[in-house]
This record gives structure tokens, sequence and C-alpha cells, in this order.
């Protein structure tokens, strides 16, 4: 394994002006740290806010940082156009931009990666409203039932992606998708790959909301387990 790997992270941004530069900041100084060759990908999905214009201003010192600016999709979708766009690295890490999830724990996964395929992280100390809850159990759930079992949060959005392992499955998840991770994780099980989890600390959301609440929520988490579950026998 060459030392010089690249890696892209992939981070899904929308209406996050109160945190978005805390957390380019945050990564920005992580990954030049640890002297890998990076860049930041940021997708705005059609922000209602600041969040373009604080992005593109941050661009603009930070060579490392770019920025789509995209119509709104939705999380999912917004993802998953970033793995598509960006399977040219050695690796790809998928982080939200809600800033809960920090870079403080990203040093484990890159100094074991060489061993693994997916790296994933668990969140610990979450705080979190309980339908959020419940949708992450049954996400285990399915996943374990129709993938196989192995990942224990296996929507988390903290994961490092070897792009050789996944690049030909990343091309065949149907672009509404609405949650691609789940349908990641499961192909990390499906096909036996080396994983490794690590917890990963969860801070309390400081700014912003969360755009998807209580009966949308479940809502939301029917048709993400549907399409998880029909891939599965696509």
């Amino acid at each position: 394994m060459k030392n010089n790997d690249t890696l892209k992270l992939i981070i899904p941004v929308y209406n996050e002006e109160g945190a978005i530069g805390l957390v380019i900041e945050d990564w920005t100084n992580k990954l030049t740290s640890l002297g890998i060759e990076f860049k930041i990908y940021t997708y705005n999905d059609g922000s209602k806010d600041n969040t373009s214009s604080i992005l593109h201003s941050l661009a603009e010192n930070n060579k490392n940082l770019v920025v789509v600016d995209k119509p709104n999709s939705g999380h999912g979708p917004t993802i998953l156009k970033g793995y598509k766009d960006n399977i040219d690295a050695d690796w790809l890490f998928q982080v939200d931009s809600d800033n809960e999830l920090k870079a403080e724990d990203f040093d484990k996964f890159w100094n074991a990666r060489y061993e693994y395929d997916f790296l994933i992280g668990k969140r610990i100390n979450r705080v979190s409203p309980l339908a959020r809850i419940i949708t992450t159990q049954i996400s285990r759930i399915v996943v374990s039932l129709f993938y196989g079992s192995g990942i224990l949060d296996v929507n988390a959005p903290y994961r490092l992606i070897r792009v050789s392992s996944f690049k030909n499955h990343l091309n065949k998840i149907p672009n509404d998708t609405f949650a691609p991770n789940l349908i990641v994780s499961g192909i990390a099980c499906s096909k036996k790959m080396r994983i490794k989890q690590f917890d990963v600390t969860h801070y309390n959301r400081e700014t912003g909301e969360v755009s998807i609440k209580k009966w949308k929520l479940f809502k939301a988490a029917f048709k993400s387990f549907k399409q998880t579950i029909f891939y599965r026998f696509k």
C-alpha cells in the first residue's frame, strides 16, 4: 500500500450557516496535520440561508476546499452524488455538516486503513430525539436481516471507504436513493469486506435544526428501508 493515498472528504450541506465555518476549519486543520493529500468537497444542497456565500468565501483562502452548488435533492442523493463524482480518489470519507461529529476521531480511522475496506463510526454519548434513536435501531435490523450483521451504527455519517472495493457498487445505487449509506453499509456486509468500527463522540447540535422531524422522519425512514430492501434483490 502506498503512503501517499489521496483522500476526498464529502460533506453534504443544507442551511448550516452557523456551523459550516467551524466544520471546514476543524477538518482542514486535522487533515493538514496528518500530512494527507486531500480535498474537501462541500455539496451545497440548495441552501436558503448564507451557507453558499460563506463556503465560497472560505474557498478563496483554502486551496483544499471545493464548493459544489446544486439544486435541492435531499441529504441522501447529495451524499451519493459526492461519492459518484469523486471515485478517482483512493479513499472517500463522508461526514455531515452539523458539527455533531468532529475531526478529533479521524486519526484512528486513517491510521488503520491499510487492513480494511470500510471503516465506520459508532456514535457514543448520543443525545437525539426518541424518533431518531428508533429509526437508527430499525436501520440496523433491516441491514442485518437483508445484507448481513456486523455493523452496529449502519447509518453513521462518519465513514472511510476504500474506493477500489466500492467503485462498481456505488455506480449501481440509484441517484434518488434516500439513505444510500444504509446500502453502502449493507454492501460491506454482504460482500464480506474487511470492516472496522470505532467509537466516535457525538456532540449536541449547537446551531441550526434538523430538516426532517417527527412524522416526516418516520415517513422518510419507511422510504429508505423500502429502497434498501429492494436494492438487495435488484
